[in-house]
């Protein structure tokens, strides 16, 4: 007999994958260090498969979905739980998210979601650079962003525009590949279980964090450009040089070639001299 779960049809629109796998909730929830009394933040949890493992390990969680047809089957399946109080549903875009709305207080819970691939961006933006910060956050996301989003110098390999991102506000792993067959309907490439743990405002108690993003984009504009070429569009050239002598670039560095300390050097200098 086929249950409404079984008879859900998902959605293209909302970039619906639903996990079909016992494990990889599993690994989403080790990755969080998730334990019981924590409070957890999950996006889009459409049939509940990692709401359940994150429930069954003591965790109270705040469930956001877009879906009706998806809290329908929520409520029904968690019933007891919505009672108690240990999961909360809402229905929202998380495109319009508000946390205070929500009554989270920074730093005094973790992100661990099965994201819509085309919302990566957003969320890891939206969510790392709000005034009310994670402690941790934990996405599956597709395994190209997972590589990227955690491609660091230290290790060898060209930083990226999103691994900077992510190393501004805290520190990026990338956890483990997960393979497509985990996911109804299975989609067209792998995914990757993507951790940024220690979250913090730190690096910019000096100067400002949209300053320093404002640079990083003009510094990635032209990825063929040298990095004193991009930025040259906009500051004078020689004045350029000597702030990167400061922060020990190479004058013919490409953006990826810089890493995030080197970056925060250059930003803060450029904008200490625009404030003098």
């Amino acid at each position: 007999m086929l249950t409404r779960m079984d008879r859900f049809e998902t959605k293209k629109s909302l970039g619906q994958n639903f996990l079909n796998s016992k494990v990889v909730p599993e690994w989403l929830c080790d990755a969080g260090e998730v334990v019981a009394g924590d409070l957890i933040l999950e996006i889009g949890p459409g049939t509940g498969a990692l709401t359940e493992a994150l429930l069954s390990r003591g965790a109270r969680v705040l469930a956001l979905e877009a879906d009706l047809r998806a809290i329908e089957i929520l409520k029904d399946k968690f019933k007891d739980e919505l009672k108690s109080g240990q999961l909360s549903l809402e229905h929202t875009d998380v495109r319009e998210l508000d946390l205070a709305k929500f009554g989270l207080q920074d730093h005094s819970f973790k992100v661990v979601a099965n994201i819509p691939y085309y919302l990566t961006g957003f969320l890891f933006r939206v969510l790392l650079s709000h005034d009310i910060q994670p402690s941790t956050l934990v996405f599956l996301v597709q395994k190209e962003v997972g590589k990227r989003a955690s491609s660091n110098i230290q290790k060898g390999e060209k930083e990226s525009l999103l691994s900077l991102s992510l190393q501004a506000f805290g520190d990026v792993k990338y956890v483990k590949t997960v393979g497509r067959g985990h996911f109804s309907p299975s989609p067209k490439v792998d995914s990757a279980i993507v951790l940024v743990h220690n979250i913090n405002r730190d690096k910019f108690k000096e100067h400002s964090a949209d300053f320093f993003f404002e640079i990083l984009h003009l510094g990635f504009g032209s990825k063929r450009k040298q990095l004193l070429g991009n930025l040259a569009k906009k500051y004078p050239r020689p004045r350029l040089l000597e702030i990167f002598n400061v922060a020990d670039i190479e004058p013919n560095a490409r953006a990826e070639d810089v890493p995030i300390w080197k970056w925060l050097t250059l930003t803060r200098t450029l904008e200490n001299e625009l404030e003098a």
